[in-house]
């Protein structure tokens, strides 16, 4: 019997299957390679870290302190703002209302802002309670007793919940659309004092972080330029054997991110140290003004964004270092 079999591939066919599966096998392994030496990499990075812990320590330091600077000072602005937000001294409006107002539709109005969400306050003057504060005040109680009438409108001194100047105009020209308003007074001194206060420490934090950043950087930059002089008959005996630069640099671009990292972690303990250090006296001082303020430390979110930003500053510092001194490194 004749059996049908199956015809087998041309000759050309096969090497090129069995080439593109070697490829795919190549390329798994190179990548599986590179991964691998990262990790490698990584973990020496650490070993070398605490195989010199004073010099490492000492390094970290630095850097630690360097971004404990401003970022006690950006902490200290949010603080700030967080207790004027509830300070006596915040801006104010005042509502000066028509004479002819009635108490009833007064108080209605009165409680209608109360329960706006702009506003964190209403205090209600009688035009008898402002005339007696203006007797004591301008000293010229002798010269009003003989008055037949009160001049002086009722008064709804308006707290507003934020310092936002835009959001204060508009709140402000929203109570003088009423028709029980006569005239509307926006204190906005302390609104631009507070601005320029804000405005400075803002600037002054940014203007420091800049320069520190900076400073960190070239602490970074030379500890790795070390690192690199110390090492540099390993790098010529690696490249004799075919290494690339990217393979021999790797291990300084993780060092520079250990150091960040490390600096990063111990300026927030710092950082957090100074506000369990202030914390005491700074809650006796506002409960001696009857506010209960108190300060806020440095969260997970700012660990987070503090050692992420270390960490970057030290690659980045790292890679300043390798690009200039690596490929002057070659073997002759």
């Amino acid at each position: 019997m004749n059996q049908r079999t199956k015809p087998s591939p041309p000759a050309t066919e096969r090497p090129r299957a069995a080439g593109a599966v070697t490829a795919r096998t190549g390329a798994g392994d190179r990548f599986s390679s590179w991964l691998g030496h990262h990790r490698e990499m990584w973990r020496e990075s650490w070993v070398r870290f605490f195989a010199s812990p004073m010099s490492s320590g000492m390094t970290a330091l630095v850097i630690a302190i360097a971004l404990a600077l401003p970022a006690a000072l950006q902490l200290g602005l949010t603080n700030f703002q967080k207790a004027v937000a509830g300070w006596d001294g915040q801006p104010q409006i005042s509502v000066f209302l028509h004479k002819r107002a009635k108490q009833s539709a007064v108080a209605s109005y009165a409680d209608d802002l109360r329960a706006d969400p702009l506003v964190a306050g209403v205090t209600y003057i009688s035009p008898e309670q402002a005339l007696a504060e203006f007797q004591q005040a301008s000293g010229l109680g002798d010269a009003l007793v003989g008055m037949e009438s009160n001049p002086l409108p009722a008064v709804l001194l308006v707290r507003p919940s934020g310092t936002d100047s835009l959001a204060l105009e508009a709140l402000a020209e929203r109570l003088r659309e009423s028709a029980l308003t006569d005239s509307v007074v926006l204190d906005m001194a302390w609104v631009q004092r507070l601005a320029q206060l804000t405005e400075l420490g803002r600037r002054m934090s940014l203007g420091l972080a800049c320069l520190l950043a900076l400073g960190v950087l070239l602490v970074v930059v030379n500890s790795i330029r070390l690192h690199i002089e110390n090492r540099r008959q390993e790098i010529l005996v690696v490249k004799l054997v075919g290494a690339t630069d990217a393979f021999v640099r790797r291990p300084f671009l993780y060092t520079g991110l250990v150091y960040g990292l490390v600096g990063g972690l111990i300026a927030w303990l710092l950082v957090s140290f100074g506000v369990w250090l202030l914390a005491g006296p700074v809650s006796g001082l506002a409960n001696l003004y009857g506010s209960g303020f108190r300060l806020d430390g440095p969260g997970f979110t700012y660990l987070v964004g503090l050692a992420g930003g270390a960490a970057l500053l030290g690659l980045t510092g790292a890679w300043l270092a390798v690009a200039r001194h690596i490929s002057a490194i070659q073997p002759r």
